[in-house]
């Protein structure tokens, strides 16, 4: 792997300068304007607490990535966005559904298994390029609402909103390529604000699950 080996993937992008993406890098702030808005919610969990500086390194990584634009900003870039995935199925499996943490652990891992089959399943669909990726995602959130439905009907609408959210977000990551010829600056900063406030609602949900749960025990 070529560590500094330059990569142009988004429509913004027109040559290897640190500011050829200036809208892609500019609107990583919306992560940490998320980020900051999360944090200063009232009664936050420490792990809504951790999710949410999971959620500015994604702003972090991010703006290195269309910066930067190499092999090693595109993994700082997406690192953090597994991270967020993984420790948000931790969090959802555990006091969601009241799992143990073993079983939280296996949901973890089993993400990987899930993620691969989801992968192998629309491997066909090639005009979804790298958004492709990120399919499982939402196929999980979609699961966990069902499955959630009854037993915590608030939980699972809450979780629907930020499925809907998600969906919009990634239709923005694809069409970044498709309308560059009719948009020259692209349509992936959309990704970035739509997928901030996805996030930071995600953290919301969880925060307002624990909340309630505290205020059932008085």
């Amino acid at each position: 792997m070529e560590w500094f080996e330059a990569v142009d993937g988004y429509c913004e992008r027109v040559d290897a300068a640190f500011w050829s993406e200036p809208i892609n890098a500019v609107t990583n702030a919306a992560f940490l304007i998320a980020a900051l808005w999360a944090w200063q919610r009232p009664d936050l969990p420490v792990m809504a607490r951790v999710l949410t500086v999971i959620l500015a390194l994604i702003g972090i990584g991010s703006f290195l990535f269309h910066t930067f634009a190499q092999t090693w900003a595109g993994l700082a870039d997406v690192l953090p966005i597994l991270m967020f995935i993984l420790v948000y199925i931790y969090v959802a499996t555990r006091d969601y559904f009241g799992a143990s943490r073993g079983v939280s652990w296996v949901a973890v891992i089993g993400f990987f298994p899930f993620a691969a089959v989801i992968g192998w399943l629309i491997s066909d669909w090639e005009d979804f390029g790298s958004t492709r990726g990120y399919v499982p995602v939402p196929i999980l959130i979609m699961i966990y609402a069902y499955l959630l439905r009854r037993k915590l009907p608030d939980v699972a609408r809450r979780l629907t909103i930020g499925l809907g959210i998600l969906v919009a977000s990634m239709g923005a990551r694809w069409a970044d390529e498709p309308l560059c010829h009719m948009h020259p600056s692209g349509t992936h900063f959309l990704w970035h604000i739509l997928n901030a406030v996805m996030l930071a609602w995600m953290i919301e949900v969880y925060r307002r699950h624990m909340l309630a749960g505290r205020r059932a025990k008085r």
